[in-house]
């Protein structure tokens, strides 16, 4: 198998990527936000001062823009990671035991991060739960965009209330997701020059 380079550990195209999709979900979630402040499923509703778009409509307006941004660069994230081979060599294999002793580790404060070359099995199941979770927040989107349109996919969430909830459940995980990679990031600064420089 081929070995990652100590010298390219992220390759330009997946830098901007990652950084591109930083931008579009700090987008999405506060224009989220403001859209759910307008229909409140729960008993709470977001500060306003960190929404965007100043109402439903001008919200509205960012939601949908910026998810085509999010759609796209997450499918070329995806293309590119399973053309080149990376998808396999960086997610591949997945291992139960390793999981729970590592995650374990993690909790203790124990995890290693020498080896930047590669992830560990926490991060493996993080990341691919995260893609995951990318594409239930765009399947479930697109029943909230037109659901007319996606008949299909709005029954296959079993309805437009139910594709919503799924919706901001996705939204929750992934600013969940966020925090916990923010802290490992001040944890392990090292992670931040890799994904600016590349190594």
């Amino acid at each position: 198998m081929k070995q990652i380079s100590n010298k390219n550990i992220h390759p330009l195209w997946l830098r901007i990527n990652h950084w591109t999709n930083a931008l579009a979900v700090i987008l999405m979630i506060l224009s989220g936000w403001r859209i759910y402040n307008a229909s409140p499923l729960f008993a709470f509703s977001f500060p306003k001062e960190y929404t965007l778009g100043g109402w439903l409509g001008g919200a509205l307006q960012w939601h949908f823009a910026v998810m085509w941004l999010f759609g796209l660069n997450g499918l070329l994230y995806l293309i590119i990671n399973i053309i080149s081979g990376r998808f396999r060599q960086r997610f591949w294999p997945l291992s139960m035991k390793r999981l729970v002793t590592e995650f374990i580790s993690a909790l203790k404060g124990r995890l290693d991060h020498h080896d930047l070359r590669r992830y560990n099995m926490v991060q493996k199941c993080a990341y691919l739960l995260v893609m995951a979770d990318g594409i239930l927040l765009v399947l479930s989107g697109l029943v909230l965009w037109k659901s007319v349109q996606f008949a299909v996919l709005r029954e296959l969430f079993g309805g437009y209330d139910n594709a919503r909830l799924i919706h901001f459940c996705a939204m929750a995980f992934l600013c969940i997701f966020i925090l916990v990679h923010l802290a490992m990031v001040l944890l392990v600064p090292k992670t931040l020059q890799l994904m600016i420089r590349g190594r």
